[in-house]
């Protein structure tokens, strides 16, 4: 298929070569147009604008917040702009239910097809096209793009014909990945302050109670304390809490502990860590034990 990719950090880079590899002809467009040169290196097209990569069947935008996806949606050179009728816009990032459903409105109206498809996986597995895909769309445009999917990912989900459904299990996702790494840095600071190492202590909770991708994932970066480089940073951790709380308060569901994440990534700003990875929230308790990390 020709399809566009608009965002090229550290999952949209990983997202634009897997559909490289696997024989789609693919344009793509950055703000900074270095990040760009690895991937043309690889056989994809350059655009000067979003508009200019919207020329094929369907552009996939992956970028951090509401903001950044409006400001390469609108305007003369923007994706509703150059979006041929019936070209689907598929929605990679993290973005509210809101927004999810006006970008579904202003599509139709356009002519246009819009699927949210949020992933779950960091970077590297991005990069191997493993990522797991939920999507959410009509029936005609997720088929239509599945080509797509199968190139990024090692599964498709399909939720419902509501884009803006997908959007709500992804920040729900995020959510729960959080409460996860809040849980495991206070019970290392537990056992680290009675005596036990952090390593020997994932190595008894993935070996027995937790075996699951997320502890071994994030267990591994609390007890090592490896929050450079960031893969995930403490602002777009702040940002999905304070979109999962929006829909809470939108469906009238009460998240206590998604208000406690919002605290913790608070302070852990409020201490300097913007540019360090969002597990870091885990060392707030290891602060609050007064076990500052060695």
């Amino acid at each position: 298929m020709r399809v566009g990719v608009v965002g090229l950090g550290h999952m949209g880079s990983g997202m634009a070569a897997s559909l490289l590899k696997a024989g789609h002809m693919v344009t793509v467009y950055n703000r900074t147009r270095s990040k760009a040169d690895a991937l043309v290196a690889m056989g994809a097209a350059a655009a000067d604008n979003p508009a200019d990569a919207c020329r094929g069947e369907a552009v996939i935008t992956m970028l951090a917040s509401d903001d950044a996806v409006r400001g390469v949606v609108e305007g003369r050179e923007g994706i509703l702009a150059g979006l041929p009728r019936n070209g689907i816009h598929i929605s990679a990032g993290t973005i509210s239910t809101a927004l999810s459903a006006e970008l579904t409105e202003r599509h139709a109206k356009a002519s246009q097809r819009f699927i949210a498809a949020p992933v779950f996986g960091r970077p590297e597995v991005a990069a191997h096209g493993q990522l797991f895909i939920v999507a959410a769309g009509a029936k005609d445009a997720v088929a239509a793009a599945q080509p797509l999917f199968d190139a990024m990912g090692r599964k498709t989900i399909v939720v419902s014909e509501t884009p803006k459904a997908a959007n709500l299990v992804k920040l729900s996702g995020n959510f729960m990945i959080a409460t996860v790494i809040e849980s495991l840095g206070e019970a290392m600071t537990l056992v680290e302050k009675g005596g036990v190492s952090r390593q020997q202590y994932l190595e008894i909770l993935t070996s027995s109670l937790f075996d699951a991708p997320v502890y071994k994932t994030y267990g591994n970066l609390v007890a090592n304390r490896k929050f450079q480089p960031a893969g995930f940073a403490a602002p777009l951790g702040q940002k999905d809490i304070r979109l999962t709380l929006a829909a809470s308060e939108e469906l009238e569901v009460p998240l206590p502990l998604a208000n406690l994440l919002r605290d913790r990534f608070l302070a852990l700003r409020a201490l300097g860590g913007d540019d360090l990875d969002w597990s870091a929230i885990s060392e707030l308790s290891a602060i609050d034990a007064g076990q500052p990390s060695s």
